[in-house]
């Protein structure tokens, strides 16, 4: 039982993680994975739970003896298939290790907000965030 959002932590595989992020994409794992593999985090992903599904309708009389059963209604597409990335420190928290700055890219830099984001794609820390322009 996490104290509040910022830092939950569970069993993954049998192993207490704190959960890093939830309902991340193959490309987000692989990146994070990479991040916090680099500074010596040992990184659990499993798979997370799809979604709950809508209750099914029963078939009601639409018209003249036709059924709803009749209609073609579209059949939803499967959900993407989407991950759960955790680390075997329980002390670790996503927040406090960007702000803090306790990650560090491969090219040495600190990691920042916008590269821990996906939004930059090198961690530069240089460039003050108000002159950024995003």
């Amino acid at each position: 039982m996490a104290i509040n959002k910022n830092h939950e932590f569970e069993d993954f595989d049998g192993t207490r993680c704190a959960v890093v992020e939830r309902n991340v994409s193959p490309e987000r794992v692989a990146f994070l994975k990479n991040l916090l593999g680099y500074n010596n985090y040992k990184v659990i992903v499993v798979g997370s739970p799809p979604p709950k599904a809508a209750a099914v309708a029963k078939p009601m009389p639409v018209a003249d003896g036709v059924t709803s059963e009749t209609v073609n209604v579209p059949v939803p597409p499967p959900p993407p298939q989407t991950f759960t990335v955790g680390v075997t420190d329980v002390t670790f928290n996503a927040i406090n290790a960007v702000f803090g700055r306790l990650l560090h890219a491969r090219n040495g830099q600190v990691v920042t907000l916008a590269y821990w984001a996906q939004k930059d794609p090198i961690s530069n820390e240089d460039i003050p965030y108000f002159e950024n322009g995003n």
